[in-house]
């Protein structure tokens, strides 16, 4: 224990914030509406998101308690950065160092918030972390199974985690780990994800994760789409924007919205399909005004608050208890057997709402500190250290290109970013040639 006194001092205040969010805010944070989708009782492959998240919650509902969901969250979290800290000791790094590169993990404010939230970004992160951990940590057959699998589970809860199962597989593929590690991987990765396909190909009768990557496509290029300028012809020119760009409203609210020309297209995959093709067209005819719109929302990563004092926003403590919405309630309250509204408990909540207002790392800091990673993995040669800082630069800077940039989509890099420069500043990972190497640096770590 002594050996590890410097993560027990920074794990005991990160436990106290996580009780004081099941003190404050009992028993969970609700997301209008994305979080009673996930809490239907009724089964069904999600039409704008993957369910991975659903069956989860479908496991745990026997217990009829949203209490259980974040407390598992929470310490799901928890057990990750004790993971990240382990491999972290592992390649040489002394205790201090190693929990002081977990702390962002454990003290930024937004993964408490989305740990007690019904969401699936707390599992997301959980899944993808730990399979790129256990492929760094050593790489054989079945840490490449475990890994794929992970991956796999990854992309039925988000499907933004399915280019890392790609990423995984060309890792192992330029290293040269041998054919059996890849074929394990792949072979894993796509059990969760044939399987669901399958599931909503007898459903819905296509066979795929979802029915909206064409609509979120579409939707960004709201943001400067000119039909003038992209001449669609007239099956998909009622997906055009009838206001002018400057007053078109950010890209999400085309999805959904009354205004929208997306909802004037009958059948949802025909609309899936045509609100696809349509954007393809929009790219490129426009391919400048395209790039110019990603780079406009890659730019929020530079802002150093994360919200303004009196910037509306969804992710925000509550102040006070908001009443559940009666089309939705039924929802929840048979998920919870009873009251699901989130309830504020003073003084506590406020103390939380006090620290949700610094305890963050600024985005232009975890940018700084992934781009410092990249760099210095390649100058020294950490090629481990590539793949978790691969992976977060894609999870960064794919949505503002596939839909739009939110803050809540740059929190999974957080353990990425973490475990990247850990790697960098750790000693070389011990050759694929020598396991006897391996076995003996890992016993002098034990």
């Amino acid at each position: 224990m002594l050996a590890h006194r410097a993560l027990v001092i920074a794990m005991l205040p990160a436990i106290g914030l996580r009780v004081l969010a099941m003190l404050g805010f009992p028993p969970a944070l609700l997301f209008y509406g994305d979080s009673f989708a996930f809490l239907r009782e009724e089964l069904a492959p999600g039409t704008t998101r993957p369910s991975g998240y659903s069956l989860l919650l479908a496991l745990l509902r026997p217990a009829h308690s949203l209490t259980l969901v974040t407390v598992l969250q929470h310490l799901l979290v928890l057990g990750l950065a004790v993971a990240i800290y382990a491999l972290l000791r592992r390649r040489g790094l002394p205790g201090w160092g190693a929990a002081l590169l977990v702390t962002p993990l454990l003290y930024d404010e937004f993964m408490l918030l989305l740990e007690h939230m019904i969401m699936a970004d707390a599992i997301f992160i959980v899944l993808v972390t730990a399979a790129v951990v256990l492929i760094v940590w050593r790489v054989s057959p079945a840490t490449a199974a475990v890994g794929g699998l992970l991956l796999g589970l990854a992309g039925i809860t988000r499907t933004v985690g399915l280019p890392l199962l790609i990423l995984v597989a060309a890792y192992l593929l330029i290293r040269r780990y041998g054919w059996r590690p890849l074929v394990a991987l792949l072979v894993a990765g796509a059990i969760p994800l044939g399987a669901y396909a399958t599931w909503t190909k007898v459903e819905k009768g296509t066979f795929g994760l979802t029915e909206a990557d064409g609509n979120f496509l579409w939707s960004r290029t709201m943001s400067f789409a000119d039909c003038g300028v992209i001449k669609p012809p007239e099956r998909l020119a009622v997906l055009c924007p009838d206001m002018p760009v400057e007053q078109r409203p950010y890209p999400p609210h085309w999805l959904w919205e009354d205004f929208s020309p997306l909802l004037k297209v009958p059948g949802k995959a025909n609309r899936n399909q045509l609100a696809g093709e349509f954007a393809r067209m929009a790219i490129l005819a426009q391919p400048g005004d395209y790039l110019a719109a990603a780079a406009t929302d890659l730019a929020q990563l530079l802002r150093w608050e994360r919200t303004a004092v009196d910037e509306k926003t969804p992710y925000k403590l509550p102040e006070s208890e908001r009443p559940i919405n009666e089309s939705v309630r039924g929802v929840a309250e048979s998920y919870e057997a009873g009251p699901a509204a989130t309830r504020v408990v003073e003084p506590v909540a406020g103390w939380l709402r006090a620290y949700q207002r610094f305890g963050y790392v600024p985005f232009p800091l975890l940018m700084l500190a992934l781009g410092g990673a990249l760099v210095a993995a390649l100058v020294r040669r950490r090629w481990d250290a590539l793949l978790p800082g691969v992976a977060a630069l894609a999870l960064v800077a794919s949505p503002p290109f596939l839909a739009a940039y939110d803050v809540r989509y740059v929190i999974p890099a957080i353990p990425l970013v973490c475990l990247a420069v850990g790697l960098t500043l750790g000693a070389r990972s011990p050759s694929r040639q020598e396991p006897a190497v391996a076995e003996r640096e890992a016993a002098g770590h034990a």
